[in-house]
């Protein structure tokens, strides 16, 4: 069965801008926060809630995930392009943030990452490998505050 090139950013932060991270198994070094495409039948929502939980453990339910409706479109590396159908080369990537009254413990995914690392959001932006990733993280301020002020 072929991935849907279809995905979801979650960005998990707390309330004063310390931004999870995660190191990818399958690449060392590369920190990313949460990803995951969309399974058949799912909304984007869904998808959100199901990968935060698959890759950390938290339930996203009892915190406030917001759906930025901002999509970023990218070709996808060469080296994960057998996952999805024959002449499939783009994604589309939504973008979600979770925020977290504090730094909490969380419970990564063995198989997907090796470790991972609560950062402020400017050194979070510089380590995360994406670039997709590195400019949402950069936007965090900006939608913060307009949370904060609704």
């Amino acid at each position: 069965m072929y991935k849907i090139p279809v995905s979801v950013l979650v960005i998990i932060h707390t309330v004063d801008l310390q931004v999870l991270l995660l190191e990818r198994a399958d690449h060392p070094g590369y920190w990313q926060s949460v990803t995951g495409s969309q399974n058949q039948g799912e909304t984007l929502r869904q998808t959100a809630v199901r990968e935060v939980f698959e890759e950390t453990g938290l339930n996203s339910t009892l915190y406030s995930l917001t759906d930025w409706q901002v999509e970023n479109q990218y070709e996808i590396y060469e080296e994960w392009r057998w996952r999805y159908a024959p002449g499939v080369r783009f994604n589309t990537e939504h973008v979600f943030d979770l925020c977290l009254p504090g730094i909490t413990p969380i419970r990564i995914a063995a198989r997907e990452h090796l470790n991972y690392i609560w950062l402020p959001w400017q050194q979070a932006a510089e380590k995360a490998f994406s670039s997709s990733n590195a400019a949402s993280i950069l936007n965090l301020p900006m939608r913060n505050s307009i949370r904060n002020n609704f």
